[in-house]
C-alpha cells in the first residue's frame, strides 16, 4: 500500500493529540456553539460526545467501524458512527461545556476511547480538565475494553465519572468474532470484554454500566433477545444502535437491516426490560427472527403508544432523564429514522405503526399470551 500524503493543515491536526486536543460529534459543538447549525425540530443535543484523537486513528479493525485501522485514507479524514467529529483544545471544549452549564445545566459528558497505548492516562486526564472546568457536569466513560484495567476503572471513579460504557457492539460471540475479534483481524476478545463488563458492574453499581450493542452485524433476534435478558437480570443497562454502511469499511456494501425488524427488537427490548416481560414471551423462526410475541394486547398498545421504545436511548443526566439523545447517530439528515432524539409525536407514531407491521407477530386474536 502507498503511503498517504498529508498537506501541511492535515500534518498540523494529525499532532493535536489527546489529552490536550479532543474531537467532539457535531451534533454536541453545535450545541456548545462551536459550529453553527440548528438540531431537528429544535431537539437539542443532551450529551456532549467527546472523541480521543490520535493520528493513527484507532488500531483495532473493527469490520464496520469508520476508525478501522485498515480503512484507507488518512485517520483524520474518517467518521465516527457515520458522523463528523471536528477537532478542538480539549480546555476550549471544556470552557464552553462550564459556560452552558451556568445557563442550564449539561446533560452529561462522555469521553470515549479509542485504542491505542496512551488511552487510559489520556482518558484520566480528559476527565481531570472537564470536572476542574465543570465540577459538578456528569461524566460518563466509554471505554475500550481491550486496554483497561481494574485499577483504571477504580481511578477513573475516583476522578468523577459515575458510568461506565463498553461498546460490546455484536450480541453474539461468533458476530464479535467475525466483526471485532480475530476474525476481523481485531484485537478485542469476548471474553476480555465480559470479564470487564462484569468487574466494571461489580465497582459501580447497578444500571451504571452499559453496553452498546449494534443491530445488523449478522446476530439473530434470538441472539438480541438472549442478550437483553443476561443484561436486565444484571441490571446492566443495553442500548442499542443501528448498523448502517460507511464507505471504506469492510462492510461497506452490506445492506442495513429492515426497519421492521428494528422496530420489533426495540419494542422487545422494551418489554423485557420495562415491563416485566420474560423472554419467553418471544417466538423466533428457523432463521432466529423474531416471529411471534405472546404478550396481552393491552400491554403492548402501552409500550407502542408510550413511543419510550423507539427513541435513542443511552446514559441519564444528573435527575435520571435520558440525556444521550445522540442526534444524527444512525441516521443522516432526510433518512428514515432509526431511533427518535426526541418523543416521537402522534405523526411519528403513525410512521412507525406502519414500518413495524405488528399485527404480523402480534395478530390482536393471539390465544395464549402472557399478561
Amino acid at each position: 500500500m502507498s503511503k498517504v500524503k498529508l498537506s501541511m493543515a492535515e500534518q498540523a491536526e494529525a499532532f493535536q493529540l489527546s489529552p490536550e486536543y479532543v474531537r467532539i460529534s457535531m451534533a454536541a459543538a453545535i450545541e456548545l456553539g462551536l459550529k453553527p447549525g440548528q438540531l431537528m425540530r429544535g431537539c437539542g443535543c443532551g450529551c456532549i460526545n467527546l472523541l480521543q484523537n490520535y493520528p493513527e486513528g484507532c488500531y483495532a479493525n473493527c469490520s464496520y467501524c469508520g476508525l478501522a485501522r485498515e480503512r484507507p485514507g488518512v485517520a483524520e479524514e474518517n467518521s465516527f458512527i457515520r458522523v463528523d467529529w471536528p477537532l478542538f483544545k480539549t480546555e476550549l471544549v471544556a470552557e464552553k461545556i462550564a459556560e452552558k452549564e451556568a445557563r442550564s445545566e449539561v446533560g452529561r459528558v462522555c469521553i470515549s476511547q479509542v485504542q491505542d497505548p496512551r488511552n487510559n492516562e489520556d482518558l484520566l486526564e480528559m476527565t481531570r480538565i472537564i470536572h476542574k472546568a465543570a465540577p459538578s457536569v456528569p461524566i460518563s466513560a466509554l471505554i475500550n475494553a481491550t486496554t483497561m484495567t481494574e485499577e483504571v476503572l477504580l481511578q477513573l471513579k475516583i476522578e468523577g465519572v459515575d458510568i461506565i460504557g463498553v461498546g460490546l457492539d455484536g450480541a453474539a460471540e461468533e458476530v464479535f468474532y467475525e466483526t471485532r475479534g480475530k476474525g476481523a483481524k481485531g484485537p478485542h476478545n469476548w471474553e476480555g470484554h465480559w470479564k470487564i463488563i462484569n468487574r466494571a458492574r461489580e465497582l459501580y453499581g447497578p444500571m451504571n454500566v452499559n453496553c452498546h450493542t449494534v443491530v445488523g452485524l449478522g446476530e439473530t433476534d434470538r441472539e438480541l433477545v438472549d442478550l437483553f435478558a443476561e443484561l436486565h437480570e444484571k441490571k446492566i443497562a443495553c442500548y442499542l444502535f443501528s448498523f448502517n454502511p460507511e464507505e471504506g469499511t469492510v462492510m461497506q456494501h452490506e445492506e442495513r437491516q429492515p426497519i421492521d425488524r428494528h422496530r420489533h427488537i426495540q419494542l422487545v427490548k422494551y418489554l423485557i426490560e420495562h415491563m416485566d416481560v420474560d423472554k419467553s414471551a418471544i417466538e423466533f423462526n428457523e432463521n432466529g427472527l423474531i416471529s411471534r410475541i405472546n404478550v396481552d394486547q393491552k400491554i403492548l398498545e402501552t409500550a407502542v403508544g408510550r413511543g419510550v421504545a423507539f427513541m435513542t436511548d443511552g446514559c441519564p443526566d444528573r435527575h435520571g432523564v435520558m440525556s444521550c439523545n445522540r442526534p444524527y447517530g444512525s441516521y443522516r439528515p432526510g433518512e428514515e429514522f432509526r431511533d427518535y432524539p426526541f418523543p416521537p409525536n402522534e405523526n411519528d407514531l403513525r410512521v412507525i405503526d406502519s414500518q413495524m407491521r405488528l399485527n404480523e407477530v402480534a395478530p390482536k386474536n393471539n390465544v395464549g399470551q402472557i399478561s
